[in-house]
């Protein structure tokens, strides 16, 4: 390795990849090109349709349906996003729906069907609060990022081009929407628009405390022919993920680095609610559960035929360090 190779990683913008991104953390052998100017979406339709980069932080979701159907990339145990979702199902406040057994036979709309996101609320929705997927009307958005083809039974139809489904949620032509990422009405109060669960963040905690499960959203894949030819590549690009993630945590340390007033007070809340690393990577047993969880809500909702053995999903970089 006494020449390093010229790999680029497209990732998101976070703290925990800062110093892998400054170059104050380097992967041994390799020249990292950090490519963070572009939205979660864009970065996973050009990986999976394009495989545009070497390396990418991919959705979980996407991948289990990538690996499922033999596309031609391998993951390693780096998770650089996680999120509680139970403050993502959106509701119009005039459709008279309080509870979530209220969204059986209703209108629910969605960006797409494969995010991860969405596999998640959708399996919680079904196994923790009653509402089985099949039970809903789904109206999609936008394309999805891997081919498929839906379950017979599975009731979903795309909305015309053109049409907004955030929209159509303030105009009351769907019930409820669920969604990655916050929604404009909701930033902008709009009062026509709520959320299914207002006290998300309490049930968020109580899940946590009794399944262990921070919800994976993304991990991180690796073109095939780049493993086969540099079997070193995800060790390497693995440890330095992980250097970079502890640096991120020892300078939050530092409270004057975040612009909150109780910035301080929220991260011992953390820590002694979820850990001291709750992004943990590797294949421990937290991260098995969670990786379990969400294959049994795809194969449920008829995105992948079978649940796949981790070994099959991910190069088992503990195995080596």
């Amino acid at each position: 390795m006494s020449k390093k190779i010229h790999l680029t990683l497209a990732v998101g913008d976070y703290e925990s990849i800062r110093a892998l991104k400054e170059g104050t953390v380097k992967a041994d052998g390799i020249e990292l090109t950090v490519i963070t100017d572009m939205t979660s979406d864009i970065r996973h339709w050009r990986m999976l349709r394009n495989r545009e980069f070497d390396c990418a932080e991919l959705s979980m979701s996407n991948y289990l349906m990538a690996k499922y159907i033999g596309l031609p990339f391998v993951a390693i145990p780096v998770f650089l996003h996680r999120r509680f979702r139970h403050g993502f199902v959106f509701l119009n406040t005039s459709k008279g729906v309080t509870k979530p057994a209220d969204l059986i036979g209703r209108k629910v709309g969605l960006r797409n069907f494969q995010a991860t996101a969405n596999l998640w609320i959708r399996g919680i929705l079904e196994h923790e609060h009653g509402v089985p997927h099949r039970s809903v009307n789904w109206l999609k958005q936008d394309d999805e990022e891997v081919d498929w083809t839906p379950p017979a039974d599975l009731k979903i139809q795309r909305i015309p081009a053109g049409k907004s489904i955030e929209k159509m949620l303030v105009e009351g032509e769907i019930d409820a929407l669920i969604h990655p990422d916050i929604i404009q009405p909701i930033l902008e109060k709009d009062k026509r628009v709520t959320r299914l669960f207002p006290n998300y963040r309490d049930l968020e905690m109580e899940y946590f405390k009794r399944t262990a499960i921070f919800p994976i959203m993304h991990t991180t894949a690796i073109k095939q022919e780049i493993v086969d030819k540099y079997p070193w590549v995800p060790i390497n690009l693995y440890q330095a993920l992980e250097a970079s993630k502890q640096a991120a945590y020892k300078r939050m340390e530092n409270p004057r680095i975040v612009p909150l007033a109780w910035f301080r007070s929220f991260w011992e809340e953390q820590e002694e609610v979820l850990g001291s690393d709750p992004w943990v990577y590797g294949l421990g047993d937290v991260n098995r559960k969670a990786l379990d969880t969400l294959m049994r809500y795809s194969q449920e909702q008829g995105l992948i035929g079978r649940k796949m053995g981790l070994d099959e999903l991910f190069i088992n970089t503990e195995a080596h360090s």
